[in-house]
């Protein structure tokens, strides 16, 4: 926020609502993984993965599915005995095949199989291929519609189909006895055809949305089904008396699972967790006693493995505390062994592990555990009323079901803290990672927002019928390092060619033009060009011409001039600005040096220090090191450092452009830009009558952070590296577009009439990168921008404090004051109202478009971009109250007859002064919520910063920066972008009433 300073994944996404990340598990879960588990060993090693292994009656064997074939990439099924390691396989060995299972006091096996597809070998070629490409895709559950049960001995004889319906059918059980198979199969969602159009849609996006449980004879006769709720029903598995089936149960969205129970009939439904997370793989202990199942509790990375009583009544005790994959989880038939999927191994693929089991530390640590709230285990789950899958219409699911949605919280249709803080500890979880723009964090949350966008009954408004509307974007660049290169030819008496070493001697930047160039070498000074009148001109191109040549530059500015005149040459001292000046005088390439006398002398710059766009400047840029230069400057008569000398205090005697003679360069550069997409999540509530045509209103906020942290990051010591879980950066803001559409939908429903006009509920990401999502989609708008009458931003709006509410861009329509004078009224904030819409946030991309503007912020505070900025830090009860003001001025915007006029304001010059690549750091936080006359107010002055050391005080108002006039908080940030690091800049502020100086040695931000 601001710049001023798949289907398993999709099921894998997770609810966090656990204080602080912590399970209520009592005292064992302290003790890690070794309380319970001993003796852990890798069992399988062969092939790319192998899991999903299952012990015979006897414990003698484990049954498996593996990739190991090297004429079939896929799963198939294999036998391994546990006394010698000895392994056969059992499946025909074409096609895919999963879920395998002994059969009790048999000989005989199933496993799933497609190997009866006709295209079966064509897959694996084409499998083959891709992934001999090298390309990746990422893992998802294969519901193949060729997949049925078969039977089979051991080694693989007497093959028999046990299932034959159209569609998948697979993950199949005995029963203790062997006579009854449980299974899963989602053939009643065939023929695909016979499903309505939003049912067709879900089969192609969440085809596990129509698992169901079945149950037959062991000879594959007198097949029924079990279950009837909406959602993915799968992973059964038989009690170990063989009275009760246990099996995983999916929310309709696949967001949310949970443990169930039933006897063979359907009837009698229990559940035995209410976890808020993803919670599959279920399986008994043998005493009966207790289940174990794996789940993200943790976050999609981190799956664990957890224990729960066979009766549901207490929390869940985590068993395994290791990084990465944890899961699928099976006891040996006496209990002393477990058997389970894991990813920790040595490069991550996942493998079968075994462990000693300790059964008495399993019974102790349940004991202790506290008990589960609400617990539902002593009465059947009921079936939702009006939600079986077949013969009930589809309506929209409002979110106070709590069965539909989230059991641990149960939502309301009104805006309530609640339901605020709920959603904020899921998206500021540390299984999000930070949300970085095109990461799996940003992907599970785009899919928890469309799942809340789908409950609470939002048309979807994106590409090709969903919520997602995906965009393109430069994640970075990447030196292609042997097709980069650098030569010297010396002309003359010394006629010689001289190579350099790439990221030794020279690397090209980020926005460099790829390909090839050869020319004459010019020194051009600082390569500035900058604007004025006689006195305060700057031009290092003044009588030199640069057609066709290369040109060679220092980077920054001249480092001994005054602060002033500092401050006007670093607003053109860009190097993407120097690279535009040079193109455009016709130059061949642009070569940039650190120069002997500036900090960091003659080193390289970074190939993507400058520019997070990364687009291509169409010139070739390129960083050399001193020494290069020092070598281009050989002929010239002239010392690189003598010249700077003179550069750095403008003496009007020194020849500041030349040609280097004798020099020949031949370049060539090769970056190749990452590009990657992700995705924007959009909802529309249209108007009561006649959405075709109709008006409507953006309502937006920015669900992307900062990962990590990185160049962006605020972190104080120690704090480096960590996930920057940006709980009021956004995850404040997105909460407050969830409520307002699940408020506004309700309200529709009831009075339909009263809405003349739709809401779009846009959902951003991108935007810690430049606002990419929203410039994306005003490019390429899903309803005509000439139909929007108003953009509504929100972003950083969960720390209220003092009742400060700042709202932003209220000069980009006259309207606004008086639909805030009334919202207030009842709201009754202290509104600090900001007239400018040039805002760096999302209202940048709809302002220019001829859009009314506004935006919603509570102001920066100390976690702004570290860290710390957790959900347990926001003022939830303070948000309602934002988000009701803002609902009072949706609701007038939608009945208003009038649409609201466009105001063009004009922009300054330094709003549109790009920011120099050197980011200093003063150690100050303003107050943006402060009414001040002149000047920008400080809130908080850090300790040991560089403005704590030149004597800044808490509420000092700052006035001038080197003698440059601060009447607004761009004239503040633009002139400490510039100021450069290192050299003591004169700072006026106000105390009190009287004016004190201070000077302030800014230091480079970390």
């Amino acid at each position: 926020m601001r710049k001023i300073i798949s289907s398993l994944l999709y099921f894998m996404l997770m609810f966090v609502l656990c204080l602080d990340g912590e399970f209520l598990c009592g005292d064992g879960m302290e003790k890690g993984e070794e309380q319970f588990l001993s003796n852990v060993r890798q069992l399988t090693y062969q092939g790319k993965s192998a899991g999903e292994g299952y012990f015979s009656s006897d414990g003698k064997y484990l049954i498996f599915q593996s990739e190991r074939d090297p004429e079939n990439p896929f799963y198939q099924i294999y036998m391994m005995s546990l006394e010698t390691g000895d392994t056969h396989r059992i499946s025909p060995g074409t096609g895919k095949t999963t879920c395998s299972f002994f059969r009790p006091t048999s000989d005989d096996v199933l496993f799933a199989s497609s190997h009866l597809d006709p295209d079966a070998r064509a897959k694996q070629q084409a499998e083959i291929e891709f992934r001999t490409s090298g390309k990746k895709r990422r893992f998802t559950w294969d519901y193949d519609s060729h997949y049925d049960i078969f039977s089979t001995k051991r080694d693989g004889s007497a093959l028999r189909r046990l299932t034959n319906a159209l569609g998948y059918d697979a993950e199949g059980a005995y029963s203790p006895d062997g006579n009854k198979i449980v299974f899963c199969s989602l053939r009643d969602a065939y023929p695909v055809e016979r499903l309505s159009p939003e049912d067709q849609k879900r089969m192609e996006t969440n085809p596990g949305y129509f698992g169901e449980i079945y149950i037959m004879n062991s000879d594959g006769s007198d097949q029924k089904r079990l279950t009837t709720w909406e959602g993915y029903d799968g992973g059964p598995f038989f009690s170990p008396d063989g009275a009760r089936i246990i099996w995983r149960h999916f929310n309709e969205n696949g967001m949310l699972a949970d443990i169930y129970t039933m006897k063979l009939d359907g009837s009698d439904r229990r559940r035995l967790t209410d976890f808020g997370s993803m919670s599959w793989a279920p399986y008994y202990h043998p005493s009966g006693e207790y289940i174990i199942f794996h789940s993200n509790k943790h976050g999609f990375t981190n799956c664990e493995l957890f224990l729960v009583d066979t009766q549901g009544e207490k929390e869940p005790v985590r068993v395994t505390f290791t990084d990465r994959f944890d899961g699928l989880p099976v006891f040996s038939p006496d209990g002393k062994q477990l058997c389970w999927t894991s990813g920790r191994t040595s490069n991550g693929d996942s493998q079968l592990f075994m462990a000693a089991w300790n059964h008495e530390a399993a019974q102790e640590a349940l004991k202790v555990t506290g008990k589960r709230s609400e617990a539902q285990t002593n009465q059947p789950t009921p079936l939702p009323s009006g939600k079986m899958k077949q013969g009930a219409v589809n309506e929209p699911v409002r979110k106070q079901s709590g069965e539909d949605r989230n059991d641990v919280h149960q939502f309301s249709p009104e805006i309530t803290s609640a339901d605020l803080q709920a959603q904020v500890s899921y998206l500021a979880s540390d299984g999000l990672e930070g949300r970085m723009t095109g990461t799996r964090g940003t992907q599970m949350a785009a899919h928890y927002l469309a799942g809340y966008f789908n409950e609470i009954g939002l048309k979807p408004l994106g590409d090709k019928g969903s919520y997602f509307q995906e965009f393109p974007f430069i994640s970075g660049s990447k030196l292609i390092t042997d097709q980069n290169h650098f030569q010297l030819r010396k002309e003359g008496d010394e006629k010689k060619t001289i190579t350099f070493e790439v990221e030794k001697d020279f690397l090209p930047l980020a926005f460099t033009a790829n390909g090839e160039v050869d020319g004459e070498v010019v020194f051009a000074g600082y390569g500035l060009s900058v604007p004025g009148n006689e006195a305060n001109r700057y031009d290092s191109y003044a009588g030199i011409d640069v057609k066709d040549k290369i040109v060679l530059v220092l980077h920054h500015v001249p480092e001994k001039v005054d602060m002033k005149r500092h401050l006007e040459l670093s607003g053109y001292a860009s190097l993407r600005y120097k690279a535009m000046l040079a193109r455009e005088r016709g130059a061949k390439a642009l070569l940039v040096v650190i120069g002997p006398g500036s900090s960091d002398a003659g080193k390289l710059i970074p190939l993507s220090s400058s520019d997070k766009a990364s687009a291509d400047s169409g010139i070739s840029v390129v960083s050399i090191s001193g020494p290069v230069a020092e070598t281009l400057f050989v002929g010239s008569g002239r010392n690189l450092k003598d010249v700077q000398s003179e550069l750095d205090v403008e003496n009007p005697q020194t020849e500041g452009s030349f040609s280097l003679p004798k020099a020949r360069v031949k370049i060539v550069t090769a970056v190749e830009q990452i590009r990657e997409t992700d995705r924007n999540v959009l909802g529309f509530l249209p108007p009561g009558e006649g959405s075709e045509g109709a008006e409507c209103i953006v309502v937006g906020a920015h669900y992307d952070h900062i990962g990590y942290g990185g160049v962006d990051s605020l972190a104080h010591k120690g704090e480096e590296g960590q996930i920057h879980n940006g709980a009021d950066d956004n995850a404040s803001g997105v909460s407050l577009v969830l409520e307002l559409a699940s408020s506004l939908a309700e309200e529709r429903r009831k009075n339909p009439r009263t809405f003349k006009r739709g809401i779009v509920f846009a959902l951003w990401s991108g935007e810690e990168l430049g606002c990419l999502g929203s410039s994306y989609f005003v490019g390429h708008p899903m309803v005509p921008l000439k139909n929007v009458i108003a953009y509504m931003n929100f972003d950083m709006v969960g720390r209220l404090r003092e009742n400060n509410l700042i709202v932003e861009g209220v000069g980009s329509s006259n309207s606004w004051s008086r639909l805030i004078e009334k919202a207030n009224v009842k709201a009754g904030f202290h509104v600090n109202l900001l007239h400018d819409p040039y805002q760096p946030s999302d209202v940048a991309s709809f302002y220019p478009k001829g859009i009314p503007v506004i935006h919603f912020f509570t102001g920066v505070h100390e976690d702004y971009n570290r860290p710390t900025d957790d959900h347990t830090t926001l003022n939830y009860d303070g948000m309602v109250r934002v988000a009701g003001f803002a609902r009072s001025m949706l609701i007038d915007l939608i009945q208003q007859a009038e649409r609201p006029d466009y105001v063009k304001v004009k922009e300054s010059e330094k709003q549109r002064t790009e920011k120099i690549a050197r980011k200093t750091s003063w150690g100050t936080v303003p107050d943006f919520a402060a009414e001040t006359k002149e000047g920008v107010k400080i809130s908080t002055v850090k300790k040991d910063g560089p403005a704590d050391k030149a004597g800044m005080r808490d509420g000092d108002v700052v006035v001038e920066i080197a003698g440059n006039k601060i009447t607004n908080l761009y004239d503040y940030n633009y002139l400490m972008d510039i100021a450069g690091f290192g050299k003591p800049i004169e700072v006026v502020v106000l105390r009190n009433g009287s004016r004190e100086k201070l000077t302030i040695v800014p230091v480079v931000r970390k």
